[in-house]
């Protein structure tokens, strides 16, 4: 019987050290306390001290070098390619670990529909905190820019000629033609539906008609975790690259042509981090500035790849040892990739209004709600669709009729910059989103989850 959240049942359910893990919390001397050089010794080896230290030598390299900077590009898509290789396996084994595990095949139901209502809820907040934003700064004003001026073929090349999908076709891209197409093609969404019927289906034949398939499954996701750690020790390297490449490719000086544009943004994003909190303290009674530190290394990782996905199954396995039930994580954390995109929202409106300033067009409200009705809809399942964020704009323009979509090409200088608060307002977004579901549904261990968080218990990722 399931043991109700908060009641300190979660050392029972703790998870054993690994002593091959070289991330493991170290012990402490039996001498006494270690000496300064020793300590920083450790902190010079640790995972989040080697990816800020990559960080800033390849801001450095590529401000010096440009060239040279941007040629470093291939690390960082190399290493997120590896970390998308065990992606769609590793969330197959823990989804349907968890759900064959908890047993309850309605619960299943209950967290999806759960997170689906949070996450609309949620991203519409974020949809509005752009557009005020936007209001009260008026990033676009004064530009006086002529759409006729803009160059829509680099716009075209930037989207690939693809387009965002209508909702039928949404619905139908989730049925995957075949299980084994949806791995190969990485396709997360359908890779999550296979999993949920196959945890569904294993559970309803039970442990006695089919004795081997769920530890089979239990042990390639452990074999998984394994991979992704051996993935992430070239992190730095891939943090390194991509930094390199993205200050030698567009240089600083766009820091200065897009400066207001960008400063509304992150003031937007940390508004709606503030919100988050609130949100985590009072739903789950969980701190987001310990989760925050608890997390840090896998956040610098995201920041210097601009890529919330190359640190996905460390995400899954920390909010699993912070005591968030294996179900729970695989059916909320990888359906908000798609469904739960705040940082997204928060720049999709915001650049919605600055293009209209810019091309001194101005809104009336009707077409303000306009474009926060369009947004809800294509701001979901753009995963994975290039120039997804251009297109969402050219569909959003075309809705409202009074802006030129043309002007989708002023974004085209300041939205690599942007890539850093969209994915930790994303990244933190589904996280925290996880914790809620997961406490909403008694899938959380409030007291596990503080323990760890606060460092008063071990586990195999700190």
């Amino acid at each position: 019987m399931e043991t109700e959240p908060g009641n300190g049942s979660g050392s029972n359910r703790a998870i054993m050290n690994d002593s091959s893990d070289t991330t493991a919390a170290p012990k402490a001397s039996l001498s006494g306390p270690a000496s300064p050089k020793a300590s920083l010794g450790r902190a010079a080896r640790s995972p989040f001290a080697q990816v800020v230290f990559a960080a800033l030598a390849g801001i450095v390299v590529g401000a010096l070098w440009p060239e040279f900077g941007a040629a470093l590009r291939p690390m960082g898509e190399a290493f997120i390619r590896a970390i998308k290789m065990v992606i769609a396996p590793l969330v197959f084994c823990v989804v349907v670990t968890g759900i064959a595990k908890a047993g309850d095949l309605r619960s299943v139901g209950r967290i999806g529909l759960k997170a689906l209502i949070y996450f609309e809820v949620v991203t519409s907040a974020a949809l509005f905190l752009g557009l005020l934003m936007a209001h009260i700064v008026r990033p676009g004003a004064g530009l006086h820019i002529d759409p006729s001026t803009l160059d829509s073929a680099a716009l075209t090349q930037r989207t690939a000629g693809a387009a965002l999908p209508g909702a039928g076709s949404f619905l139908l891209h989730v049925i995957p033609e075949s299980a084994f197409a949806a791995f190969a093609e990485n396709r997360l969404l359908q890779v999550l539906l296979f999993a949920v019927l196959f945890g569904c289906a294993l559970a309803h034949v039970g442990p006695t008609r089919a004795p081997l398939v769920l530890p089979f499954v239990e042990q390639t996701g452990e074999v998984i975790f394994r991979i992704v750690g051996y993935v992430m020790l070239f992190a730095p390297l891939a943090v390194f690259g991509s930094m390199a490449q993205l200050i030698g490719q567009y240089g600083l000086s766009s820091l200065a042509t897009y400066g207001r544009l960008i400063g509304a943004c992150y003031l937007a994003a940390a508004l709606f981090c503030l919100l988050l909190a609130v949100i985590l303290r009072s739903l789950a009674g969980v701190s987001l500035w310990h989760f925050l530190r608890y997390t840090r290394a896998e956040f610098i990782l995201a920041i210097g790849t601009a890529s919330s996905e190359s640190v996905m199954p460390k995400m899954m396995e920390k909010l699993r040892d912070c005591g968030c039930q294996p179900a729970a994580v695989g059916l909320v954390l990888p359906t908000g990739y798609s469904f739960n995109l705040d940082g997204a929202s928060i720049y999709l409106s915001m650049a919605t209004l600055f293009m209209a300033q810019a091309v001194d067009v101005n809104l009336t409200l009707r077409q303000q709600l306009t474009v926060l009705f369009v947004l809800m809809l294509t701001s979901k399942g753009m995963a994975g669709i290039p120039g997804s964020a251009f297109l969402a704009l050219s569909a959003t323009a075309s809705a409202v009729g009074v802006i030129p979509v043309g002007a989708v090409a002023l974004m085209l200088g300041a939205d690599r910059i942007m890539d850093t608060m969209r994915v930790v307002t994303n990244l933190l977004g589904n996280c925290v989103a996880t914790f809620v579901v997961a406490r909403w549904e008694g899938a959380l261990d409030v007291d596990r989850a503080r323990a760890v968080l606060h460092g008063s218990q071990t586990t195999r990722t700190q």
